[in-house]
């Protein structure tokens, strides 16, 4: 994942402007260590400049795609995050003739925009966050991807000026107010407009399409076969649960050769890493070991201690920005472990998030009071991922230059497994249904398996469990060897605003405050408390949880994880 910075509008003199865009745009480096370049477009008539600047992660054409990129004319500036993964088939579709100038699958981008203007971006199938400016009309847009995998925020300077940035941390500085720039939404002309609304969204109408088993499999390989677009050294991330495993067995099968041109070549790197990380003894090793003897990837295993998590818990929360709890919990051990890939030479990895809410997987769900209730529940996990799991995954990754591509999340895969009727999402244990039971069932092939059984039908485990139920604990406990019960009795008037439920998010809170003290910073994150739901309905379910017998509390905890 790329780093852009970008200001628009500004008054400022460019001989202060300029630098000051460069030390900004070096905050994102480590999002994209490859190459740095810069735009400049000057309007002296009205005084103003826009100047676009990027920090590159060479994935795809790493030899040509520097940007920002440009059109034949060099009117039209972009500065984009991510990948477009239907970008030849675009080609295809323009109406005029038009001069490619990288191998870039974002230069799309600036062409498509020259005939449809910003209606152009709904036609993308990717993952982006992006700005482009035309220097011959002053007129600019930015956009950022369906569910928010890759992340985007815009802020207003002093001078009236619009300033957009990868992470919050390249605007704090500059920008009074800043916020997240929502997924889904395009900003143009002035305006800001949804351009992804999907019939799935709309929660007052249940769903009602019937269930294709081969259809929902077909469309996932797909998912992950359209991501293994790439001109670098890739590998998978492997706990050996459901989705990672599912994901690393696709990419294993296409592994041979080289899906950028259609699989008529043999593979640059044919032979598949995996990557696993815990503490000793985690329960992840065990199960990641049989997938990755099945699959015959090379397999990597990382351990690390808790006195290493807890070193790492300020770089941790410095950048992901954000004192979420459950993210953080998650974040510390997936930092770890980029790192340790990065030191592998690999720049792209596979990973398994979004299965869950897609799919109700979280064991709260076997509570579902009924299909409608689990319907809406899983719209209200879809689009809130770009707070939690999208941005755990892409930053925590980022932090070492490293790219997650997550193929749960596919537009067209989201179009099919959305709009099932969510009856058939529903677990029944009476009748052998876990959760994820589609997914388990539409790979079960006997004749050519895609994974061993034991796995296929393992029970869900919460990444922060499966990488040592001792990670959490330690959490706790050095939260409270570092927050007084005074100290967390006043909480309310050290933090009137998210005001921490627990010494652990009050401690996460003083760290994320170290980085981040800014009011705008602050309000930029959202948090919800561990056990909010957005409905009555949930809440009951945590309640049927609680008076279940559990002697170990691993439901309730489960329960609270999932928030």
């Amino acid at each position: 994942m790329c780093g852009i910075v970008a200001v628009i509008n500004s008054t400022e003199n460019l001989d202060l402007l300029r630098p000051r865009i460069i030390s900004h745009a070096k905050l994102l480096r480590h999002r994209g260590p490859d190459w740095s370049g810069i735009h400049v477009q000057h309007f002296p008539e009205e005084g103003k400049t826009n100047v676009l600047a990027h920090e590159r992660l060479a994935i795809v054409d790493p030899e040509g795609g520097a940007q920002p990129l440009s059109n034949e004319e060099g009117n039209l500036a972009l500065a984009v995050n991510g990948e477009i993964y239907n970008h030849e088939i675009l080609q295809t579709e323009l109406k005029k003739p038009h001069k490619f100038a990288t191998k870039s699958d974002c230069e799309i981008i600036v062409h498509l925009y020259e005939e449809k203007g910003p209606d152009c971006v709904p036609d993308l199938d990717g993952v982006f966050a992006f700005v482009l400016s035309d220097e011959k009309t002053g007129e600019f847009i930015a956009a950022r991807d369906p569910i928010g995998v890759v992340p985007l925020f815009w802020g207003w300077g002093p001078d009236g000026s619009t300033w957009f940035a990868s992470e919050m941390k390249a605007l704090k500085d500059i920008c009074q107010q800043f916020e997240p720039f929502p997924p889904g939404y395009v900003f143009a002309n002035g305006e800001l407009k949804r351009y992804y609304d999907p019939k799935w969204r709309h929660t007052d109408t249940v769903p009602t399409d019937s269930l294709d088993v081969n259809k929902l499999k077909k469309s996932f390989e797909d998912a992950v076969v359209k991501r293994m677009m790439c001109d670098v050294p890739f590998g998978v991330l492997l706990s050996g649960g459901l989705d990672s495993s599912l994901v690393s067995s696709i990419v294993s099968r296409h592994s041979e050769m080289r899906i950028e041109d259609h699989e008529k070549s043999r593979a640059w790197w044919p032979r598949i890493h995996s990557f696993c990380i815990g503490l000793e003894g985690a329960p992840d090793f065990e199960n990641a070991r049989k997938v990755a003897e099945f699959l015959g990837t090379v397999h990597h295993e990382y351990t690390y201690t808790l006195q290493e998590g807890l070193d790492a818990l300020s770089d941790v929360i410095y950048h992901i920005e954000t004192f979420d709890v459950t993210t953080v919990r998650a974040s510390t051990p997936m930092y770890l472990m980029a790192r340790k890939i990065k030191a592998m030479g690999i720049k792209m990895v596979f990973t398994g998030e979004g299965a869950d809410e897609v799919f109700g997987g979280y064991l709260y769900f076997h509570k579902a009071p009924n299909s409608e209730e689990f319907y809406k529940e899983t719209v209200r996990k879809v689009e809130k991922l770009h707070y939690y799991d999208c941005l755990r995954a892409n930053k925590s990754m980022a932090a070492w230059g490293i790219e997650a591509r997550v193929p749960f999340l596919d537009k067209a895969f989201l179009d099919i497994a959305m709009n099932l009727d969510p009856k058939y999402k529903m677990i029944d244990k009476a009748n052998g249904r876990m959760e994820k039971y589609l997914m388990r069932s539409a790979f079960d092939n006997p004749e050519k398996p895609y994974l061993p059984k034991s796995i296929l039908w393992r029970q869900k485990e919460q990444f922060s469990d499966g990488v040592g139920y001792g990670w959490i604990d330690g959490l706790k406990d050095y939260a409270e060897s570092k927050v007084s019960d005074e100290m967390f009795k006043n909480r309310k008037y050290r933090f009137p605003v998210n005001t921490p439920e627990s010494k652990e998010a009050y401690l996460y809170r003083m760290i994320f405050e170290e980085h981040f003290p800014e009011p705008a910073s602050i309000q930029a994150v959202y948090a919800e408390p561990s056990i909010a739901c957005s409905t009555a309905i949930a809440l009951e379910w945590e309640k049927a949880w609680k008076d279940k017998a559990d002697p170990s509390g691993r439901a309730v905890a489960a329960h609270r994880a999932a928030y």
